[in-house]
């Protein structure tokens, strides 16, 4: 874990360990970086910005998504990404760095294994297999399964010094570790074993076993099923019967290689107490299986360059200014605005005017209007004021809030580095933006306002 003790002064953070991230990417010995955290908490953008500044550090990378939205295209200025990596244009900086990305193609994913480690003929029936096409795009676990296939895939290639994960969107970011294992279990179980008997027994031995052994177990499910769905089933798993082995291989394969010291998992979350929890379930998970973590990002921090100005004084002002009543700070008085003893009456300031101009008969109207234009613009700036006053006593409140909830997790696991980085006004959508961001990240804290 690239880490150090260095406190953060900023949120209240006193104790917690900064997460140096610019020493992680640049260490030879990181290969491998996973972002992974709950749906919706900026993975995808941590994910490009970490794979954008690694690159123009010097390293050859390749930033593999599973992100639908596709947004990792667009921010890197290319029209569409797929199964193979795309190299990136405009990458800056010294060194020879690289950046290449792409976006996981399940479906392609699984058609070339089945392509790798069969002969054409097998290949063919099972790529036609209706069981194996409803399978291959929709069976649960089979996209996070494929990510881990990929990620061995691009790791064996050696083309690239540094690949970023960017994790599948799943309900649990806990899926993406379970995957391996749970496709393993469905391989393993007793229905596809009992499938794949007439096929292991061959020959008019497993005729007779489909027909006689099986007969009650597909009759009730042929009724539940459908005969047909039954029968391309065992079709599939008479022509996968090979490749089984293989996949719980390469899965205990990457499993490992996830659990190497040149791998580093990177947990995202934002200041909110859904994404947090994930957090720190996802951080024991990762204890409890001895994979390496470098630390949290927590995106979408808040932050105020006023926070000596607390929610309820702020409160309290703007209600004084829509109130129309003022402190007089040098009295310690309170005075009524728009009364007699505070300031005169429109009529009274026409009056005045009058009387100051005896030979200009236009000169009444004209200082009247000043005077009433005067008025109106002190009461329009203290509309605003006492608006943003709100504004910022509302901002107070959301960083109280974040706060508290970063404290549940920072007492549960204060050993665990973090680096913030501030909310952005919008999306990000070029390399401009991602550089930004990995200046916010590698930054450690958040910047002060």
């Amino acid at each position: 874990m690239t880490a150090q003790d260095v406190p953060l002064p900023v949120n209240g953070l006193d104790s917690v360990p900064t997460l140096e991230l610019d020493p992680l990417i640049d260490d030879p010995g990181t290969r491998i970086i996973v972002c992974c955290g709950a749906g919706g908490v900026g993975k995808t953008t941590t994910a490009a910005a970490l794979g954008v500044r690694a690159a123009e550090r010097g390293r050859r990378v390749v930033v593999l998504t599973i992100d639908p939205a596709r947004r990792l295209a667009q921010s890197m200025g290319i029209d569409s990404l797929d199964n193979v990596p795309r190299k990136v244009d405009g990458i800056k900086g010294t060194g020879g760095g690289e950046l290449h990305a792409m976006m996981l193609d399940m479906k392609r994913t699984f058609d070339e294994i089945v392509e790798a480690h069969t002969d054409p003929e097998r290949a063919r029936a099972i790529l036609e297999n209706p069981f194996y096409q409803s399978l291959s795009a929709g069976f649960a676990g089979t996209q996070e399964y494929m990510a881990m296939e990929k990620l061995g895939q691009l790791r064996a290639r050696d083309a690239w010094d540094l690949i970023v994960v960017d994790t599948p969107p799943s309900r649990s970011a806990l899926d993406f570790l379970d995957a391996p294992k749970r496709l393993g279990s469905f391989l393993d179980g007793r229905f596809i074993k009992l499938l794949m008997a007439p096929a292991k027994m061959g020959g008019r031995a497993g005729m007779k076993f489909l027909n006689v052994g099986m007969s009650m177990m597909t009759g009730t499910l042929g009724k539940l099923l459908g005969g047909q769905f039954l029968k391309d089933v065992q079709t599939f798993v008479a022509a996968m019967d090979t490749m089984f082995g293989g996949f719980r291989t390469r899965a205990d394969a990457t499993y490992k290689l996830l659990q190497a010291p040149g791998t580093a998992f990177l947990v995202v979350a934002t200041p909110e107490r859904d994404a947090l929890r994930e957090a720190a379930y996802f951080v024991e998970r990762l204890a409890a299986e001895e994979m390496p973590l470098a630390g949290l990002v927590l995106n979408r921090v808040h932050g105020s360059g006023a926070a000596r100005l607390s929610a309820e004084r702020a409160r309290a002002a703007a209600e004084n200014l829509e109130e129309g009543r003022m402190v007089d700070q040098a009295a310690g008085k309170t005075g009524e605005r728009g009364s007699r003893a505070t300031s005169p009456e429109p009529s009274d300031i026409a009056t005045a005017a009058a009387r100051s101009s005896h030979d200009d008969q236009a000169a009444p109207t004209a200082a009247y209007d000043t005077a009433v234009q005067d008025i109106e613009q002190v009461q329009d700036i203290e509309q605003l004021t006492a608006g943003l006053l709100r504004l910022h006593a509302e901002r107070m409140q959301v960083l109280a809030r974040e706060q508290r909830t970063r404290d549940r997790f920072t007492a549960l696991h204060p050993e665990v580095a973090v680096a913030e980085v501030a909310a952005l006004p919008g999306d990000v959508h070029d390399l401009a933006g991602l550089r930004a961001i990995g200046d916010r990240l590698t930054a450690g804290r958040m910047p002060s306002a």
